[in-house]
């Protein structure tokens, strides 16, 4: 059967994407916070997925305000990256993989998550940037990701959003989504936005990097009990945007031990600010 056999948690900041397009990555600005993702490039290497399932939220690109999917599942064969006013990123087309995405969206509604089936989107930063910082720059016109990519887009921009618990728990369906599958599939499942950051407003700029850090001790040692911290803990301590971070319960809801399973071993943890006003998270933890 398919197995996830580890989850990954990144921020997908879009000043991060175009410093790595516009040659960046060594300024003394960036060299730091790249320098945090170079384990994480040759873990991907090493620990290379069949498919991966990647946790983010659409920024008014695929959706707007006049179609505002909870739960969305890209079961497409491809998706192109997104032209969000400045042109597409110069990063290669994102292949799908509709047999396993449309599995987990049979399995997942039949356990009562009503989920937003899309056959047709473009994916922006908040994808593309979490691909770029785990596994490098990549030539759109001779490379590729190194695997398939299963897109799943959550709204945290337009209340109501759902809650941490409603994440947490969704993860626990697509866990058992993922294991009812019948091919032999090595599946990560990785959480991306956040960390703590506000774009707008009396408090615009506001980094709560203690909260951050606490929430990462959290998110590895007591999910369960992170699950339940309501949004106005984290729109208090983290930001309007900080909110994004129920988005990483998805991915660490699927993990083993949230099942009974052992505890994960953090193969990498990282954290950096600031980048464009913005602390970036990363963590990295393995099933055992």
């Amino acid at each position: 059967m398919a197995r996830i056999t580890a989850s990954v948690y990144t921020s997908h900041v879009p000043a991060i994407g175009a410093a790595m397009d516009l040659g960046k990555t060594q300024e003394d600005y960036w060299k730091p916070l790249f320098a945090g993702y170079d384990f994480s490039k040759q873990w991907m290497k090493d620990n290379k997925p069949d498919v991966v399932f990647l946790v983010y939220n659409d920024h008014a690109t695929a959706f707007s305000l006049d179609l505002i999917p909870t739960f969305a599942i890209g079961t497409a064969a491809e998706y192109k990256p997104a032209d969000e006013g400045w042109g597409p990123r110069p990063v290669p087309k994102v292949v799908g993989h509709p047999e396993l995405a449309s599995h987990i969206a049979q399995s997942v509604i039949q356990q009562d998550f009503d989920l937003t089936i899309v056959n047709k989107m473009d994916v922006d930063h908040g994808l593309t940037v979490p691909l770029s910082l785990m596994c490098g720059e990549q030539d759109p016109k001779e490379g590729a990701w190194p695997c398939p990519v299963i897109p799943f887009a959550v709204n945290v921009v337009q209340y109501p959003i759902p809650s941490g618990q409603r994440c947490f728990n969704l993860g626990q369906a697509i866990r058992k989504a993922v294991e009812s599958y019948d091919d032999d599939l090595n599946v990560h499942i990785w959480g991306t936005g956040g960390m703590s950051h506000q774009l707008q407003g009396a408090r615009a700029g506001l980094i709560n990097a203690d909260w951050d850090n606490k929430f990462l001790d959290r998110l590895i040692a007591e999910p369960g009990e992170l699950a339940k911290v309501p949004h106005i803990d984290y729109v208090r301590e983290a930001g309007s945007e900080g909110i994004e971070l129920v988005m990483w319960l998805i991915a660490r809801g699927a993990m083993a031990d949230v099942a009974g399973g052992k505890a994960p071993k953090v193969a990498h943890r990282f954290f950096h600010v600031p980048a464009s006003n913005t602390a970036v998270g990363h963590l990295i933890l393995e099933n055992n």
